[in-house]
């Protein structure tokens, strides 16, 4: 992904509290945010997974979608707004009940993904929609969703004048109770408003780490005094894009612009089951025909994991098969501080994806062993309430 030149580039409200902790700063997505802090991406990548992390993920487009003229009905009005934001996307939004979010990917009349993102009904009324898309993409996603919304519907944008901070480890629930107490109710992929000190927060229970975890959104006044709270607290401590990407990947999840782009469909990029079922039997979706069919087996590739033996294999590196031949290509690769190992995501032919099979990987020029393994690397540890018998 090309990146903004440092002139240009966009800061967070949160970008003197990087500076004043001595983050090491860098381009991303056209915003000046930290990589990585003293301690080092290995120390912050551990201290998630046993402790709490906190990151800033304000340079992600935060939104809400909301009918203009609501009739009273929520149901009525939660399909009204479903409808308008459907036919981009292979979800089933319609479905949603409210306060559940759903993961799901905005396709191209081809298939491919255009972006990956979440899309959650509001657990208050009807008619209204809380959409996060990625930094890169948000300028197009946007526009693509007011074009589909037309007068029907009004997108406000939060990411100008709010902050997104991700609370993730398994300490997160424990902190976020000394927050906003009742937030430790949520269960994975859904949200609600809470207050906390005056103002209403927007918390989520998500993130992209693989752990259980937050995601808080609050207005940029705010923002810094949340963010010193948090940190006030001996279990967090603020944690950089490469431990993100680190943590990311051993939970097995695709970045967009690396393991995801608009010549990848969610079947290929082993995200079928973003392809909600009553979508798939209505074939109602863009590039529905491409992906039933590659649903049926009209593949010829997709993404698998990779244990990779020896130095890590980056993004590019090609991916051989036991004759030396080029079958495919890595997309995200490092190593895995949870697992000792190198790691790595990248695109086979179906006869080459499965658990157990022997490739190599060329890393500078030099063949290495890789055997594909299922992912995520590192379980996931989301927290999901049990239902009621």
């Amino acid at each position: 992904m090309a990146e903004t030149s440092a002139d240009n580039l966009k800061t967070t409200p949160l970008y003197e509290r990087h500076v004043a902790a001595n983050g090491r700063m860098v381009p991303f997505g056209g915003y000046s945010l930290p990589v990585q802090y003293p301690t080092g991406i290995m120390s912050e990548h551990k201290w998630t997974r046993e402790q709490a992390g906190l990151f800033d993920v304000s340079h992600m487009g935060p939104s809400f979608l909301t009918l203009n003229n609501p009739s009273g009905d929520a149901e009525a009005d939660h399909a009204a707004v479903a409808a308008l934001v459907e036919p981009l996307i292979c979800g089933d939004i319609a479905g949603l009940k409210p306060g559940n979010i759903r993961y799901t990917l905005l396709l191209n009349d081809k298939g491919g993904a255009i972006d990956d993102l979440m899309v959650g009904r509001s657990p208050l009324f009807g008619g209204a929609l809380y959409i996060v898309v990625n930094a890169g993409t948000k300028e197009g996603d946007f526009a693509l969703i007011e074009a589909a919304a037309g007068d029907k519907a009004r997108l406000m944008r939060a990411d100008a004048d709010n902050a997104l901070l991700a609370l993730q480890g398994p300490e997160a629930v424990n902190v976020i109770a000394q927050i906003a107490p009742d937030a430790v109710e949520l269960s994975f992929m859904q949200y609600a408003p809470f207050e906390w000190g005056g103002e209403r927060l927007i918390i989520s229970r998500a993130g992209y780490t693989g752990e259980d975890g937050f995601e808080i959104l609050v207005s940029a006044a705010n923002a810094p005094k949340l963010w010193d709270a948090l940190l006030a607290d001996p279990r967090v401590k603020p944690i950089g894009l490469g431990a993100r990407d680190s943590l990311r990947l051993e939970a097995g999840l695709p970045l967009y612009g690396h393991d995801l782009n608009e010549t990848i469909s969610p079947t290929e990029a082993d995200l079928g089951f973003a392809v909600s079922k009553r979508r798939r039997e209505a074939a109602d979706f863009p590039g529905a025909a491409r992906i039933l069919a590659e649903r049926e087996g009209k593949l010829s590739r997709i993404r698998v994991g990779l244990i990779v033996e020896g130095a890590p294999a980056r993004e590019g590196a090609e991916i051989l098969d036991a004759s030396g031949a080029a079958i495919g290509v890595v997309t995200s690769g490092g190593f895995a501080p949870s697992l000792g190992k190198a790691i790595a995501l990248g695109f086979v032919p179906p006869a080459h994806a499965a658990q157990g099979t022997r490739v190599q990987v060329s890393v500078r020029g030099r063949a290495q062993p890789a055997e594909v393994v299922p992912t995520p690397f590192v379980p996931h540890r989301y927290f999901r309430k049990l239902k009621a018998s």
